[in-house]
């Protein structure tokens, strides 16, 4: 049954192409995958049951560069989108069902005649039905998940066809995430792995023409200071356990490489109330809480551009760490949209972040903020 439908509404597409195409612009097109896989038991406190067959759904609205800004020409002619994923975990008693809503941008790996190697990443927010809640309704089961709003990733990588310049075919494998960067508790998070089938069709065409805009010349290799101010916010665990804030404070040199990447060296400090109240309530370390309250650390990364938009992992080393201590090292992942980008004066960079601050598999915090370079 399922197949006939499908069938019918490719037939249905096929035939309403003359019409649909007058609306559209060159390089739109949608695309439709059916994903199965598996949730991935990634910490010894994960309890849940893992469930035989976890499902998902995604539709992804696309856009194909083509060279109208410069930095389509500098990314060899990425595609953008605007994705979503309703994922069924296979255990709706236990997980509940959840939507993730994202944007993405998807690059070329190897392409070879009508074949090509893709990977996609995408991330924004999430609803899931089912969360750990200790008031009515009680649910004690759901240890993964503490709240009905996430954060949501996902990471596809694709091998496709070019039936022609409409349609594409394509399978490959994917990787979903969903947590709340440890706004509240518990907060392990779900992973699902897996593999997808699925198609893409463009009303116009997939391979719009290339044009060459008059600006499109490498940005030079510029050495930049980028002062970051940003905060978070962690369940604490105290009375009434309320959220309170984290006050973060970075410092780096950076430097764009070719308009493509930008490379970046600096140390941090963060400041954590909620530790700070942990420490007071539970009479630990009496008299040096706030002294034992923040995190310092130094750090370098990547930062991957496209356009006015960054995608960046950063490691880092801590030299001075809370009285409630990870591991020596972190992990930062975060997406920052430049409002400013400019060669020239004093003032080069004005941005606005979002970042996911994670020591292994486990999160901190997800901080949002501001920043400037000069």
């Amino acid at each position: 049954m399922q197949l006939r439908v499908v069938l019918f509404l490719l037939l249905v597409v096929q035939l309403s192409l003359p019409v649909v195409a007058q609306q559209f612009q060159p390089g739109f097109g949608v695309e439709g995958n059916f994903m199965a896989g598996k949730v991935v038991k990634h910490s010894e406190k994960f309890t849940l049951p893992i469930p035989t067959l976890t499902t998902c759904y995604d539709v992804n609205f696309l856009w194909k560069t083509y060279g109208r800004k410069p930095w389509h020409k500098i990314r060899h002619y990425p595609v953008v989108g605007f994705g979503l994923t309703y994922i069924d975990y296979g255990m709706n008693s236990v997980y509940g069902q959840s939507i993730g809503l994202y944007t993405d941008v998807q690059m070329t790996f190897l392409r070879r005649g009508n074949w090509e190697w893709t990977f996609r990443l995408g991330d924004g927010v999430g609803y899931i039905s089912k969360h750990y809640q200790t008031t009515p309704p009680i649910d004690t089961v759901n240890v993964a998940i503490g709240t009905h709003i996430n954060d949501f990733g996902i990471f596809m990588t694709d091998l496709r066809y070019h039936l022609n310049n409409h349609f594409d075919l394509q399978a490959g494998a994917q990787f979903t995430h969903m947590s709340n960067g440890d706004y509240r508790n518990p907060n392990l998070g779900i992973n699902v792995y897996g593999a997808h089938i699925g198609f893409r069709y463009a009303p116009v065409t997939s391979r719009p023409k290339h044009v060459e805009p008059d600006t499109a010349k490498t940005p030079p290799n510029h050495w930049y200071t980028e002062l970051r101010l940003g905060i978070a916010y962690n369940e604490a665990r105290t009375t009434g356990n309320p959220e309170l804030p984290t006050y973060v404070v970075s410092l780096s040199e950076a430097r764009r490489l070719g308009g493509k990447d930008k490379i970046f060296f600096g140390t941090y400090a963060d400041y954590s109330q909620s530790t700070y109240a942990f420490l007071k309530h539970y009479g630990v370390d009496y008299g040096h809480e706030k002294q034992n309250a923040w995190d310092g650390a130094v750090f370098a990364g990547n930062e991957f551009l496209v356009g006015h938009v960054g995608i960046s992992i950063e490691m880092g080393v801590y030299y001075k760490q809370t009285f409630l201590a990870f591991v020596p090292f972190y992990e930062r992942f975060g997406g920052t949209y430049y409002v400013l980008q400019r060669e020239m004066g004093i003032l080069k960079t004005v941005a606005i972040t979002t970042r996911l601050l994670t020591h292994g598999a486990v999160a901190q915090y997800v901080e949002f903020g501001m920043g400037v370079g000069f």
